[in-house]
């Protein structure tokens, strides 16, 4: 196997934001618009004319509390910025650069993040403790390494997302992504990497795992109920009290042979 040892997640996570703030921060003078130029663009925006700030470089600047509701940020580069608390609800933010940006409590209710990508996002540590939201938001095709413990992704599409491990890209040690106990009920999740997530007590129920690789994923009492596991691939995730109750494609999925405590899965 010879696989490196995972850092915890929350010191791999910080350790690799540092890095990617300290390269931010000489960039910051690159940005393309100051905040009070960003905080005047979406005071002129109105529900008919959003504000537009599609391919712009916003990095390392702090936008914390803004509001950029149905904004579009198509392209914009918003890495390493401070977006704690802002609300990005039914914004676009398609192929947007969220690398090492704070969302403590920042609000993707809905937003368009298909093919964003949030490696390392900052959601721990200072005075708000609140995970983000990306209740019903488009996370298809995202590259996502993040802790999110306890957070809301319910209705969220992340079909063909890559938020497992790149094997490929570790050479601090590996970093995987933190779902335990949250809500991913109604997700869609078809065709997506989760491959050594840690999902323990995960809500997915009702989703749609069609194809999904949970190669080596932490899923000790997840809920599966009522979820299309067809062709999802368990080869060696940890089931030990996960839930399987009514789930369709049970006899189609891959890896139960070679799943850890399969023999303790509730169905």
């Amino acid at each position: 196997m010879n696989e490196q040892i995972f850092l915890g997640p929350s010191i791999a996570t910080a350790v690799v934001a540092a890095l990617l703030l300290s390269v931010s921060s000489t960039s910051a003078a690159a940005a393309d618009l100051s905040i009070d130029q960003v905080r005047t663009a979406l005071a002129n925006a109105s529900p008919s004319a959003p504000a537009d700030l599609a391919g712009k470089d916003l990095s390392d600047l702090d936008l914390t509390g803004l509001d950029f509701r149905k904004a579009n940020l198509r392209g914009a580069s918003l890495f390493g910025s401070k977006l704690v608390q802002s609300d990005f609800r039914d914004a676009t933010l398609e192929g947007a650069n969220l690398n090492g940006a704070w969302l403590m409590g920042t609000d993707f209710t809905g937003a368009n993040l298909d093919h964003a990508s949030l490696l390392s996002v900052v959601v721990l540590g200072g005075d708000v403790k609140k995970m983000p939201i990306f209740k019903r938001a488009n996370m298809r095709g995202v590259k996502m390494i993040a802790d999110l413990p306890g957070a809301d992704l319910s209705g969220a599409d992340f079909s063909r997302a890559m938020v497992g491990v790149n094997i490929k890209n570790q050479g601090m040690g590996q970093m995987r992504t933190d779902l335990s106990g949250a809500n991913l009920a109604g997700a869609t999740l078809s065709g997506a990497d989760f491959n050594r997530s840690l999902m323990r007590f995960c809500n997915l129920k009702g989703s749609n795992l069609r194809g999904v690789s949970f190669f080596r994923a932490k899923l000790g009492g997840a809920d599966l109920t009522g979820a299309d596991v067809t062709a999802a691939d368990f080869t060696e995730a940890d089931l030990s009290g996960t839930i399987f109750r009514d789930v369709k494609g049970f006899a189609d999925a891959k890896g139960f042979d070679r799943a850890e405590n399969f023999d303790k899965i509730v169905r």
